[in-house]
Parts: structure tokens; C-alpha cells; sequence
């Protein structure tokens, strides 16, 4: 066989290889079917209405009651100072919310935060005269990012226990919440009391669902991050068993889902109210004012009639006890007169779910122009700038781990063991929620620039030890020489061992920025606005509004379309460094040094 042979057909299998998988894919995700009409994050109107569940018109105490914490009265909305609000920014209400908890909170098509809860907000806000500012967080971040100041009010359906109101107030309540068990087609579970030991129960983490299971069904539930990956679960049979938030997961549920809701129940006494920092009362007076006042003018029942139409429990009413009952159509009766019997639904092969999960086109074609506009651009600003701090400060750690001299060596090694052992997380987190406020001036309480600066902060810890390791592989010799030649040590340093051992660990750094690039993902626990999401959050919110993983499957076309040809021309570089010729002409493998944001190089 000649020698040019075996590089060639090496060439050839790999063009072959990619060409293939691009139409095999590209031949499932065309024969998808199209569910780009499946938009969760939409008012359905009253032709979506829904009778309340017998098995919570009887629950003793009155459902979603909670005299003690209801006002009496409110505030005129004409003694309300906009001024006086204690606002982080003058005349503005900064909201925390989700984006993935249609019909209550969540993100449409056009990137605005909407739903029940949100456009209710919105009607308050101009009732009290303020302008209004939706940040997108993760729900088990946001009464402690409210309680900080972070966000002056949180929309998400919080129910208002008591265990919350230690750390946040509450406003009176403008909605009531219970929960459903939905369960698979066929499954023994039937009722609450069936759940036990053993069963996989899965809890969106922090919801009241998740307290009910561990405090009163005295449970292990499985916790995930968001509702539409538990929804996920639940259909391809990972859990048993999901408490939900009902009107949540009936807004989730489609026909021919294989999943069904076979019971309902409610702790009374917890309505569903805005959660505002405790000692911030002027401004929770002045929601409560607001409240009362669109439930007067018919704005809250013309919202609760497009956004969760369903009967009210017996006892029940929004607002402060002088509040009037709001006027709705009867939604059991509409409810019962379109309800039409649903015929047997051909249950799906498993193949045909995962299609129908993965593949849907249309969905592509809609997820691909924000992906580019919205969630391409802000992954690049987050991974270079990102990237630049921690290739500066990696040099310096990098040096300052080699030097002879201890109060140099002693405080990089102890930032570098810190910021390598923590997770990448709770390093956001800290710097997002515990420098954010003390420099809320310099950033206008914006969470962007902290979220760029923890990753890079995290970044340099490793690239530190890369580059330390690069430099330190240098043979000793080159440095005598360089120095017997009339260079200072300084100069020897930067013009002879530090770009030879850069160029060793080259592979090395830009897995590390492959890394970084996807690490920069967790950015949106600081809670972002919806023009910076990234191309995570982007397909999450699509996943959110359709209840379908294609939009997270094209985000992460994107992220292999950054990260696949990044890794060929690093090797391809490394050859041509090593040998002096091309990646295909020569037979040495070349050298690589894997680091991820988890995993460092010592």
C-alpha cells in the first residue's frame, strides 16, 4: 500500500462519517411531525375552562384561605408615593420571575415575559404609577434574591406558608394553588396515599409540591430544576409518580401525552401571593392597593378569565377582605359544555415519542433565528470577555505559583484550591448575590458583568494550572542558555520558555475554553433579562413554551457547531507546531491535555 493511502482514507472515512450522520439526522428531523402550533406560554380563554376537581370543593378550612394574613383594608391609591417604595431603581419595579411555568409565569414567542401572574403585575404597576422590569431567575434562588434586594417583588405563584414568610413578606393573595398527582397510563398509583417508599416522586426544588412530599407524605422525593424537564421524565416512565402544580400541569398535558391526573389536594390556609423583602412595607401597602383596585375594575377577572379559567373554591376571593368578589363566567358549565369524550388514543412506540420529543422541525425552524439573534451573541460575549480575564490572571497565578518567594506562592495556591474546588454554582452565586449588592452602583444592578466575572474568576483558577504546567515542562536548560546568551530572567521568561510551554498546553487551553463556552450556561442563576439570554436559556424557554426538547437539541447544534471545528484546528495546529507539517500527512497522534470546568490540571 502506498503512504499517502492511509492518511487519505482516514480523511475520506471521517467526510464520509460526518456526511452520513448530517442526513440521517437531517432525514428524522424532516419526518417530524409539526407541533410548532403548541404554544403553553398563550391565554387559551374561556374555551380552555375547567371545573374545579371534587376532591377540593370539600376540603374543610376553606382552600387557599389565610384570614390572619389578609389585610382588612388598603391604602388609597391616591396617598401612594411612587418615591417611597424603597425601589432599587427610582420609579422602576424590578420582578423576578421564570420562564418556565406556563400559564403563570413564562416567555412567549417575541421574548416577553408574560402569563397570569406577570401581566397581573403589569396592571398593578400602572395603577401605582411604576414602570415595570421582568429578570428571568430559577425558582429556588428567588426568595432569597428577593429577600436580599436583589428583586424588589418575585411573580411565580409563590404560595405564601409560613416557613416563607420568615424569610420574605407577602402581599394579600391574588390566586389559590393545589397540587395534582399525574401519574403514567396504568399505573397503581391512584391517589396521594398510594405514594410510598421506594416510588420515584418527582418535585420541581423549592415549590411547595416539594414540601408537601417530604413534610406531610414524609417522602424522598427526586428534585428537578424546572417543570418541563420533570414532564419529560414522567412520560418516559423515569418517575413514578409527579406532584404538580394543577393548573400548571394541566396546561403541560396534551392529548395523547401518556401521562394523567388522578388526584388533587390542598393544604388550606396558603394563598398564592407576590413575595416582597419583609421589612419593604410601604411597598408591599401599595401592591395590595394595586390589587384591590384591578380586582374593582374587572382587569383581574378579565386576566383569570384568558389565563387560568376555572371556578373559584367556595369562600374564596382575591385581595384584602374589603376587596368585592370578582364577577366570572361559570366555568363549570362552559367546561361542561365543550367537554366532548375523547375517543381511545392509539397509544405510541417509543421511538415515536423520542421523534416526536426531538425531532420536530418546525420547531427547529422557529428556535434557530433567536438562537442566532438572541442567544448566539451573548454566549460569545460571556465565553471571550470570560476568557480574557482568565488568560490574564491565569499568567499571573501561573508565575506566582512558581515564585521563590511565599507570600507570591502561598495566595495563588489558596485561590486556585478554592475556585477549583467549589462548584462552578455556588461560585455564581456567591459573587452574583453576595458582591452584587455592594456593587450595584458600578454595575446598575445588573447581574451581566458579575456573571462574566465569576466565570472568569473560575477560569483563571485553571488556566493558571495549565499554564503552570506548560512552562514547567520546559527543560531547564533553555533558560541557562537563554541567560548565558546576555537575557535578563524576565525577558528569558517571555521570549524563550513561556511561549514554548504555552504552545505544549495549547490543546489544553482550548478545551478550556470549550469548556468555559458551555459552562457559561449557568450565568442565567443570576437572573438575566430576556434580551441576554444565552443559547441555553434561549432553547429552555422554547422548551418551556412548547413542552417539546428540540429547541434545546438546536441549542446545542450550536454549542457543536462552536466547540466541533474549534477542536480540529487546535489539533491541526498542534501537529503542524510539533512536526512542521499537516494534521493529515503525519501518523503522530497528537497530544492532548483535557481540562473541564470541573476538573483541573496539576
Amino acid at each position: 500500500m502506498n503512504s499517502c493511502e492511509g492518511p487519505r482514507a482516514k480523511r475520506g472515512a471521517k467526510l464520509f462519517g460526518l456526511a452520513a450522520t448530517i442526513l440521517i439526522v437531517c432525514g428524522l428531523v424532516l419526518a417530524g411531525p409539526a407541533f410548532a402550533d403548541r404554544n403553553q406560554c398563550a391565554p387559551g380563554g374561556v374555551g380552555s375552562a375547567r371545573p374545579l376537581p371534587k376532591d377540593l370543593t370539600t376540603v374543610e378550612g376553606g382552600v387557599g384561605r389565610d384570614e390572619g394574613n389578609t389585610t382588612a383594608t388598603v391604602e388609597s391609591l391616591n396617598a401612594i408615593d411612587p418615591g417611597a417604595l424603597g425601589l432599587s431603581a427610582p420609579g422602576v419595579l424590578t420582578v423576578g420571575t421564570l420562564s418556565d411555568a406556563p400559564p403563570s409565569v413564562c416567555v412567549d414567542s417575541t421574548g416577553v415575559f408574560t402569563g397570569f401572574d406577570n401581566q397581573l403585575l403589569r396592571a398593578i404597576a400602572k395603577k401605582i404609577g411604576l414602570q415595570i422590569r421582568f429578570v428571568s431567575t430559577d425558582f429556588s434562588a428567588l426568595l432569597a434574591q428577593v429577600a436580599s434586594r436583589r428583586f424588589d417583588v418575585g411573580s411565580a405563584s409563590v404560595q405564601a406558608t409560613a416557613a416563607r414568610r420568615r424569610t420574605v413578606g407577602f402581599t394579600n393573595g391574588y390566586d389559590f394553588g393545589y397540587y395534582a398527582l399525574v401519574v403514567p397510563p396504568g399505573s397503581p398509583i391512584k391517589s396521594f396515599s398510594d405514594l410510598a417508599e421506594g416510588q420515584r416522586i418527582g418535585v420541581v426544588q423549592g415549590t411547595v409540591e416539594e414540601h408537601y412530599v417530604v413534610d406531610t407524605l414524609r417522602l424522598q422525593p427526586v428534585k428537578y430544576p424546572g417543570f418541563a424537564t420533570v414532564y419529560g421524565s414522567l412520560k418516559t416512565h423515569q418517575i413514578d409518580a409527579w406532584v404538580a402544580p394543577a393548573a400548571l400541569a394541566s396546561n403541560l398535558m396534551k392529548p395523547g401525552d401518556p401521562a394523567m391526573v388522578v388526584a388533587n389536594a390542598f393544604t388550606p390556609g396558603h394563598f398564592v401571593a407576590y413575595p416582597v423583602a419583609n421589612e419593604n412595607l410601604p411597598l408591599i401597602n401599595a401592591l395590595n392597593a394595586g390589587l384591590d383596585a384591578v380586582i374593582a375594575d374587572g382587569t383581574w377577572a378579565q386576566l383569570y378569565s384568558e389565563w387560568v379559567p376555572r371556578p373559584l373554591p367556595p369562600g374564596w376571593k382575591p385581595g384584602s377582605k374589603a376587596a368585592p368578589t370578582p364577577h366570572l363566567p361559570d366555568f363549570a358549565a362552559i367546561a361542561a359544555s365543550l367537554h366532548k369524550p375523547a375517543g381511545p388514543v392509539t397509544p405510541k412506540s417509543t421511538l415515536a415519542q423520542l421523534r416526536d420529543q426531538f425531532l420536530d422541525w418546525d420547531l427547529y425552524k422557529q428556535a434557530i433565528p433567536i438562537l442566532l439573534e438572541t442567544g448566539l451573541p451573548n454566549t460569545l460575549i460571556l465565553t471571550n470577555s470570560a476568557l480574557v480575564i482568565g488568560l490574564v490572571l491565569g499568567m499571573v497565578l501561573a508565575m506566582a505559583s512558581m515564585s521563590n518567594s511565599w507570600w507570591l506562592r502561598w495566595p495563588a495556591r489558596v485561590y486556585t484550591d478554592i475556585f477549583r474546588g467549589l462548584p462552578e454554582v455556588v461560585i455564581i452565586l456567591i459573587i452574583g448575590m453576595g458582591i452584587g449588592p455592594l456593587v450595584g452602583g458600578l454595575t446598575n444592578n445588573d447581574p451581566y458583568p458579575l456573571g462574566i466575572a465569576a466565570l472568569g474568576l473560575m477560569a483563571a483558577a485553571y488556566i493558571g494550572e495549565i499554564l503552570r504546567s506548560g512552562i514547567q515542562s520546559i527543560d531547564s536548560g533553555q533558560l541557562e542558555a537563554s541567560r548565558a546568551l546576555g537575557f535578563s530572567y524576565p525577558a528569558a521568561m517571555r521570549l524563550v520558555v513561556v511561549p514554548q510551554g504555552i504552545r505544549r498546553v495549547l490543546p489544553a487551553l482550548v478545551n478550556q475554553a470549550i469548556a468555559l463556552l458551555k459552562g457559561s450556561a449557568l450565568v442565567y442563576f443570576l437572573g438575566l433579562v430576556a434580551q441576554q439570554r444565552e443559547l441555553f436559556q434561549v432553547g429552555r424557554d422554547l422548551n418551556a413554551q412548547t413542552g417539546n426538547l428540540s429547541p434545546l437539541v438546536a441549542a446545542g447544534l450550536f454549542y457543536l457547531l462552536l466547540t466541533v471545528p474549534l477542536t480540529h484546528l487546535v489539533n491541526y495546529i498542534d501537529t503542524r507546531l510539533r512536526s512542521g507539517s499537516s494534521a493529515d500527512d503525519s501518523d503522530e497522534p497528537s497530544a492532548m491535555f483535557t481540562s473541564t470546568v470541573g476538573q483541573g490540571m496539576i
